[in-house]
């Protein structure tokens, strides 16, 4: 068979021309429609009358801009020192009891009451208001409150003992706040699991009623409080496992790779597959 490489279909450059120009229109409408273009320009035509325009040396702006951000970034600096400082005091002088009584605001809990109209224990009235500072999220800018995992008990003498002693970073809190009112999220993360949230909000559990949030698994908590490791994950898959216990496990385990550092296991080593859930045995671990 032979082809007749010089009978091609010749496209007339009008033709060409018409497509090019139906697509310009076509990109100048999307443009126009999705960019806010002219709504900028209106805008601007209202305000033209008081606008002005002005040389600006480049580097003095650059400069301008440097002190500023040293100057924003020395608050962040200030506020955080002021809060490691006062964790420091308070735990230097807080002594543990572990009979200690001690009722929190818990951030899951807050404003839940009983079928009695009585609020629950750990839940009880905690003002909250809509604030655009924190992207319109009802909060408390006078409190802080308590996140406690799923996984953790809220009343384990630990933690009681730990918010106890956390009640004083409340104040530093509020100061800070006060005194650089750009500030947004305040936290304290704790080795025993509770996390100390400012403002104070209501936490939504996920579609199964978990929390599965934990401070000690963010990388801020991890690089600051660890060194680098080799990990051995064990996992109980007996019977005492089924449910709601092994779905948390599970969520921990595929966890633990992503919260390692650089000089940790490398995480792409760690796939982790569980087997499937055995009959309980009172000698199966």
């Amino acid at each position: 068979m032979c082809y007749n490489t010089h009978a091609q279909m010749r496209i007339p450059p009008e033709t060409v021309q018409d497509w090019a120009n139906t697509l310009g229109r076509q990109l100048v409408a999307l443009t126009a429609r999705y960019s806010g273009a002219l709504l900028l320009q209106k805008k601007y035509k209202d305000i033209e009358p008081i606008v002005k325009m002005e040389e600006v040396d480049g580097n003095e702006l650059v400069q301008s801009f440097a002190e500023e951000m040293e100057r924003m970034l020395g608050r962040k600096m200030k506020s955080v020192k002021r809060l490691a400082e006062a964790a420091e005091d308070a735990d230097l002088y807080h002594e543990f009891n572990a009979t200690l009584g001690f009722d929190y605001y818990n951030s899951m809990l807050i404003n839940t009451m009983d079928d009695e109209g009585n609020y629950i224990e750990l839940g009880g009235e905690f003002a909250l208001e809509e604030n655009e500072h924190f992207n319109k999220l009802p909060v408390n800018t006078q409190q802080s409150n308590i996140q406690v995992p799923t996984n953790v008990y809220n009343k384990d003498p630990d933690i009681l003992n730990g918010v106890y002693m956390s009640e004083a970073l409340n104040d530093i809190f509020i100061s800070n706040f006060e005194k650089d009112p750009t500030l947004t999220w305040q936290y304290f993360g704790s080795s025993t699991g509770f996390f100390r949230l400012y403002p104070g909000i209501r936490w939504t559990p996920d579609e199964n009623g978990v929390v599965t949030f934990d401070a000690r698994n963010r990388n801020w908590y991890i690089q600051a409080a660890t060194s680098p490791k080799d990990i051995i994950i064990v996992v109980d898959i007996s019977g005492s496992m089924k449910g709601l216990r092994l779905t948390i496990a599970k969520h921990t385990i595929n966890t633990i790779p992503r919260q390692t550092r650089e000089n940790d296991l490398d995480p792409a080593s760690c796939a982790i597959e569980l087997p499937a859930l055995s009959p309980p045995l009172s000698n199966q671990r």
